[in-house]
């Protein structure tokens, strides 16, 4: 190569990309961050992950040489980004061998590129190979020419890939690493302990050359391949003469953004740098995600999503001078600006970035005070039952006959200590600590020992605390673990156990979906008695073909022949039966032959193209092999096809009513209705449904042509065709043309499904609702043609009954429901005034009663109370009509008794104590309670017991006065 070699990021990447070309290599794009059509990725991790069906043979490649520079994103190293070195998305270059070259030319290749394209010095490269692997240390040190001395031989955990999951491709690698120089680590060689300054991994070779079974055993594939991957911000550090990516000119731009935006200079204090760096990468990373398709959640890559964002704002409010600004969508902001020549979905998707990245930020923020005041509150009950309680009961187990109430039970029913905490986080700490102490009256009997466990506990989180916090208000576990501290409160390895218990068995529903390749593998063990060849489909041109039995399932065994009653998995020799996929049901209908009928209730495609019917033998014998006929249910078909038209339609509409920035996150074409998801931060009006479903109905009445056509996925999504969501595209697709041209169709997508000749045949279109999924996620549920006609009937009918309930026309039914609800609302508000003037009434007749307790003015009385808060309404009025004295009011409400204490401010002074107070009047309750000095609450079991619970109260208040 002449000239200068590439220095800048864009130059590093048209440089790898040009080499690898003029090497034979086709240039594939990055894929999106969501793996298409792979359940067993969370996130794109690595250059190969959108190749995998090449590697297993399950698709054939568009050329045996790939290359790209892939997006990617690592989960494992979010705790630590901050530091100078770790990152959650980056940029991965790769060069590919799917069963073409191997070893010699990889090794080659690599070699040419660092040192000849980037002109490395070879001085300053150290290979690592697998210490099995003779056949690359001899490619290195004997064509290469790398000396022996800088050939380093690993083991498994460093240079060796897979096999992700039990069984399945894997194969040694070989790693070139860069080295920084002697006064980093004199005298070392890579790997050794203390050489990670000194020694940077650039670029790692992965041979693909083995098939390991479930036993562990290891055999040749017959067509090994090669997997390769340097990082972009390692190799542009390298080459920029920097140390860090943050340094480089793919993130400096943005952290420099970022540091002016927080008015602090970058360098001048560390843990004010590290802010900056955890909110630039994860800003960059955030912006990526979205663009792609993730919206903030509390699982999944969502949960990736939202535990970035929400990291990145947890370091700016608490690390950061300038804390009430919004930071990420600013620093979003530059990302776009800085990476959308590159990565055109973030200039497509950048309003919908901005908006969900501003959306979440400011919910977090809140969240954050509402979390950091429970976080208190946990902090105040563990310390009061700490000190109060299991201190003293440790020190001297006869005391607990001093001890009034359980304070366990005060705390899980809500009257102890007060505060707004949940109940699921008080209820979690009286768990943590009946554990120890056993529940209820047990503990009058709990040994000695175990107050002294409960006491040494007092402070240590658990892992159900953590849980709440995550799944009700969005605090990630991770940064509750870091800043439990600073409140006061342990986290220990228990804790965290906890928490890992508590979300594992969350996540038990779709834990089967993350299985690695053998899911994959189990599947394809499980229909290969069906053959696995792809089934040809007829059914875009018929709904009915002749055919033969190819294969039987039977409880997941292979069997010959079925008979009346079996349900089967049946295989046939070619099908006008769509299998499930792209959000579209799998047919139903028959297969019919000479003495035999199957009734099929549906069809997948579980592996490759096979396709399986499930079906029942509603009449005689079928056998393996017989001659049938296949007819799919044609009514449901076509309700089927037009829900399917009708998705594509709307998808268009909610594009040019809400934005271009609206795209698909899920759908659900079945024959009755059809459901789609779509990204947007906003709940949609009722004028933008309306425009919505104007649009798509005024297309229907149109009659447009739906054109089906067929070419190469990279042509017609070049031309313009949209791809939906989470579908994995061969090479060749099928593409729906909905009205018009090229350059202006009125929808213009691909898609493998069945779709009708035009949009008249879709009769209707309804929509009957709009919901919000989560963060930036919306649904529309819809009806057409004979749905959208009953749904409509329906709803007249409905309306025609209640005209006629009120004895009004349907067109007067609406002012005269207006009207009866008005009615109803004086109504209530009368017999609320009526309420509030009895309770005046009550009080002030209460007032008048005070009586003198040892000098003290006490109001001590059961009331007529609704609820919780006219109590300590009724009681607040007294109080200060009082002056100076004490309330103790008493109800039964919702079946148990309450009690409120209420203490003037001289009183407290004096040595009165609400707390105290209600304390004394729980026992007789069979309850318990606590608070604050002025105000405390009680609760009981026995409402019985409420006038006793009273009497208690007023000789609490004797005692004090002596």
């Amino acid at each position: 190569m002449t000239g200068q070699p590439p220095t800048t990021s864009d130059d590093i990447r048209s440089a790898f990309l040009a080499f690898f070309e003029e090497r034979g290599h086709l240039v594939m794009p990055s894929a999106s961050l969501i793996p298409a059509g792979d359940p067993t990725l969370l996130l794109t991790s690595a250059g190969m992950a959108p190749f995998k069906p090449y590697y297993a043979g399950d698709e054939t490649p568009p050329s045996r040489r790939l290359a790209s520079v892939q997006k990617c994103f690592r989960t494992t190293d979010i705790d630590v980004v901050g530091d100078f070195t770790h990152h959650t998305f980056f940029e991965m270059l790769g060069n590919f061998s799917i069963g073409d070259y191997f070893k010699r030319d990889a090794i080659r290749w690599a070699w040419e590129f660092v040192t000849g394209v980037l002109a490395i010095p070879p001085g300053c490269l150290w290979i690592t190979v697998h210490h099995t692997d003779d056949e690359a240390r001899a490619i290195w040190r004997d064509e290469i020419g790398v000396p022996a001395e800088r050939i380093v031989d690993l083991g498994d955990k460093d240079n060796f890939w897979g096999p992700a999951g039990s069984e399945g491709a894997c194969g040694p690698c070989s790693e070139i690493h860069y080295d920084f120089g002697e006064e980093f680590a004199p005298g070392a060689r890579v790997g050794d302990d203390g050489a990670d300054d000194r020694f940077l991994e650039i670029w790692n070779l992965v041979f693909v050359q083995f098939n390991q079974d479930v036993n562990g055993v290891r055999a040749p594939l017959p067509a090994p391949g090669i997997d390769t991957g340097m990082g972009l911000e390692r190799i542009a550090a390298v080459m920029q003469g920097v140390r860090s990516a943050y340094d480089t000119d793919l993130l400096r731009p943005i952290r420099e953004h970022m540091a002016e935006l927080a008015q602090v200079e970058y360098g001048a204090d560390a843990e004010v740098d590290r802010a900056v760096r955890v909110i630039t990468e994860h800003a960059r990373a955030a912006a990526f995600l979205i663009a792609d398709g993730v919206t903030p959640s509390n699982e999944g890559r969502g949960y990736v999503l939202r535990r970035i964002i929400r990291r990145a704002v947890y370091f700016a409010r608490t690390h950061l001078y300038v804390q009430d600004r919004i930071y990420l969508r600013p620093t979003a902001r530059e990302v776009i600006s800085r990476m959308s020549d590159k990565y055109s979905e973030l200039l497509l998707q950048g309003e919908m970035v901005l908006n969900l990245l501003a959306d979440e930020e400011a919910r977090f923020l809140d969240a954050l005070d509402v979390v950091s005041n429970y976080l208190e509150e946990i902090k105040r009950y563990r310390e009061f039952l700490r000190d109060e309680h299991f201190s003293l009961l440790a020190e001297d187990p006869s005391r607990r006959a001093t001890v009034i109430g359980w304070p366990l039970e005060s705390l899980r029913i809500g009257t102890l200590s007060g505060g707004d905490a949940p109940r699921a986080l008080k209820r979690s700490v009286a768990d943590h600590f009946e554990s120890i102490l056993g529940k209820g009256a047990e503990w009058w009997t709990a040994e000695p020992e175990r107050f002294c466990v409960a006491r040494d506990q007092a402070m240590q989180l658990t892992g159900h605390e953590v849980f709440v916090l995550a799944d009700t208000y969005g605090f990630p576990a991770e940064l509750t673990f870091e800043v439990a501290p600073e409140y006061g409160l342990e986290v220990t390895e228990e804790t965290r156990r906890g928490y890992e218990q508590e979300m594992a068995a969350q996540r038990e529903r779709g834990r089967a979906a993350a299985a690695g390749f053998a899911g994959g593998r189990d599947l394809q063990r499980r229909y290969e008695p069906l053959g696995l060849a792809p089934t040809p489909f007829l059914g875009y041109h018929a709904l009915a073909a002749d055919t033969t039995i190819a294969g039987m399932l039977k409880d997941g065994e292979a069997v010959r022949e079925a008979r009346e009653g079996d349900e089967v998995e049946t295989a046939l020799a070619e099908t006008p039966f769509y299998a499930e996929g792209g959000g579209q049901v799998g047919d139903a209908g028959e297969i019919r032959g000479a003495g035999f009928r199957l009734a099929v209730s549906d069809a997948q495609s579980p592996v490759g193209g096979l396709i399986v019917h499930t079906a029942r033998v509603v009449e005689g014998i079928a056998r393996v092999g017989d001659a049938a006929h296949a007819a799919v249910d044609a009514q449901r078909r076509y309700d089927v096809m037009r829900n399917h038209t009708a998705t594509h339609m709307l998808h268009a509409a909610l594009r040019r009513v809400l934005g271009v920035h609206v795209r698909q996150a899920g759908s659900l074409v079945a024959p009755d209705r059809l459901r789609f998801d779509f990204t947007h931060t906003a709940a949609v009006g009722a004028g933008e449904l309306a425009e919505i479903q104007r649009v798509v109905n005024e297309a229907i009445r149109d009659d447009l042509a739906c054109a089906k056509g067929e070419g190469a996925y990279r042509e017609v999504t070049a031309a313009g065709a949209v791809a939906f969501f989470g579908d994995r595209y061969p090479e060749r697709v099928r593409t729906l043309r909905i009205g018009g041209g090229e350059g202006d169709a009125f929808s213009y997508e691909v898609c493998g499904g069945t779709h009708l000749e035009r949009t008249g045949q879709i009769g209707h279109f309804r929509i009957v609702s709009e919901s919000g999924l989560g963060a930036g996620v919306r649904r529309i549920e819809a009806l057409t043609g004979r749905g959208a006609e009953a749904w409509l009937d329906e709803r007249l009918g409905l309306l025609d009954r209640v005209a006629g309930a009120l004895s009004a026309s349907p067109v007067e039914a609406p002012r005269r429901v207006e009207a009866l609800l008005q009615e109803v609302d004086d109504a209530r508000r009368a017999a609320s005034a009526t309420q509030r003037a009895s309770s005046r009434q009550e009080a002030e007749a209460l007032l008048a009663q005070a009586q003198d307790v040892g000098g003290v003015k006490v109001v001590a009385a059961a009331v007529n109370a609704p609820s919780v808060d006219e109590l300590r309404a009724m009681g607040d009025w007294l109080r200060d009509k009082l002056g100076s004295g004490v309330v103790a009011l008493g109800a039964v409400i919702d079946g148990r008794p309450l009690l409120v204490a209420m203490v003037t401010k001289d009183l407290v002074e004096r040595g009165y104590r609400a707390g105290d107070i209600v304390k004394a009047a729980a026992p007789p309750m069979g309850g318990g309670g606590g608070g604050r000095p002025d105000v405390a609450q009680a609760g009981g079991r026995d409402s019985a017991k409420l006038l006793d619970g009273i009497e208690a109260a007023v000789e609490a208040v004797r005692a004090v006065g002596g």
